[in-house]
């Protein structure tokens, strides 16, 4: 007994240099699907390896729930070591605020400025200069993924674009199949809506619109086209009935649905339910229209804290986010692509290495999160919730108010 007990004693003794450096560190975040908790564990796996404690702060509920309760934790003085904002203007106030830490620091030390493409995701995190954030990846919005199931059991072919998508809608809906899953969460809404003006639009259009904020081409006939096609995408969704982004999603794994206008990120689901690309599902980038991808995504910011050696700790973890390892196995498990344009990505599926090419091309926009205030994007939000659950709220009317946000956007 004596024996057991001093070999446990050795045992503690030799484990206490270990935990005595270690630093927790409360990381803050929406990432609560299955596949995006398989892609977190991955950062959390890889800071651990530092000698530091990710101490994971999931909020779940998207970033609708979760950014207001970062923010109020932020400025109520209960700060985390470090948050999940999408790169853009999100963090923006709390930026000029003062409670957020400076990173030039680290991002100069590291070079960040030479390994993260496209720039324009590190210009999202630079304010006044300085550096803000560690982007960690780059997620795009124009996607449509579609059952190959769902259309088998349809007896139609697999679409190739949108307008095949929408006249493939009938023989989904004979068959008891729902045509377009959309989650009732309102950034699912206005994001179907942002990839619809893409698709439809073009390029040109949502730059004027989202970028110069031409109020006058907002309510033209080419973003009237593109209400047509929302309201397309309305009466096809119709029977739902889900709330969160993956349930819907996973109507399209299960064949319930024939397909989903969602981010990149529904990759995850797919992978984590051992479906394959271009056998189980299809992935249609710009809709199978125009195949341009948003460069917007992820990114993590450190705000202002007392502690010295979580301060130390902040530092270590914006390193890690952006080691090459780090980037591959968290990308490959989250669907999104790498901020780094040097690592290897051999191990990537037949929809990554499309995005991939599209992004090598250069056939880029920004977000909207990156081109809109955060009240602006609330305003859109709201609009697109309406208009998808009221049938009765008609495309020239959404239209009228989307151009009256667009004139007031900042």
């Amino acid at each position: 007994m004596k024996i057991r007990m001093m070999a446990a004693m050795l045992a503690a003794s030799a484990a206490l240099p270990i935990s005595a450096n270690a630093t927790d560190l409360e990381v803050t975040h929406w990432w609560t699907s299955g596949g995006e908790s398989a892609a977190v564990a991955e950062l959390a796996k890889a800071f651990d390896a530092t000698g530091n404690h990710w101490v994971d702060g999931a909020i779940a509920g998207s970033g609708g729930t979760a950014r207001p309760i970062m923010i109020s934790r932020i400025t109520g003085g209960d700060p985390m070591g470090a948050t999940q904002f999408n790169h853009g203007r999100q963090a923006e106030e709390l930026v000029q605020a003062g409670l957020m830490r400076d990173l030039t620091d680290v991002a100069t030390a590291e070079k960040w400025k030479d390994i993260i493409r496209p720039s324009s995701l590190l210009d999202s995190c630079t304010i006044d200069g300085k550096i803000y954030c560690a982007p960690v990846n780059i997620h795009s919005w124009q996607w449509l993924w579609l059952s190959n199931a769902a259309f088998k059991k349809a007896g139609v072919e697999v679409p190739k674009n949108w307008d095949e998508f929408v006249a493939a809608a009938p023989a989904l809906e004979k068959a008891g199949i729902i045509p377009l899953a959309v989650g009732g969460q309102p950034w699912q809404a206005t994001g179907a809506f942002d990839v619809l003006m893409v698709a439809v639009a073009g390029k040109d259009v949502f730059n004027k619109v989202f970028k110069d904020k031409d109020a006058e081409v907002a309510a033209g006939p080419e973003i009237a086209k593109v209400f047509k096609a929302a309201d397309d995408a309305r009466r096809m969704s119709k029977g739902s009935n889900v709330q969160d982004w993956n349930q819907a999603t996973n109507l399209v794994i299960t064949g319930k649905a024939g397909g989903q206008i969602m981010g990149d990120w529904a990759q995850g689901e797919f992978a984590l339910a051992g479906q394959k690309a271009g056998t189980d599902y299809t992935c249609l980038p710009g809709l199978g229209v125009n195949e341009i991808i948003s460069t917007g995504g992820d990114a993590f910011y450190f705000p202002l804290l007392k502690d010295e050696e979580k301060s130390k700790a902040q530092a270590v973890l914006a390193k890690t986010l952006l080691d090459p390892k780090t980037q591959v196995a968290f990308n490959l498990k989250k669907g999104s692509l790498p901020v780094r344009g040097d690592v290897d990505l051999a191990a990537a599926n037949d929809c990554m290495k499309k995005g991939l090419d599209i992004l090598a091309k250069g056939n880029v926009i920004q977000g909207t999160d990156q081109l809109l205030s955060a009240d602006s994007q609330k305003q859109k939000e709201d609009l697109f919730s309406e208009f998808f659950a009221n049938p009765s709220m008609t495309p020239e009317d959404a239209q009228k108010r989307f151009a009256e946000i667009i004139s007031s956007a900042d």
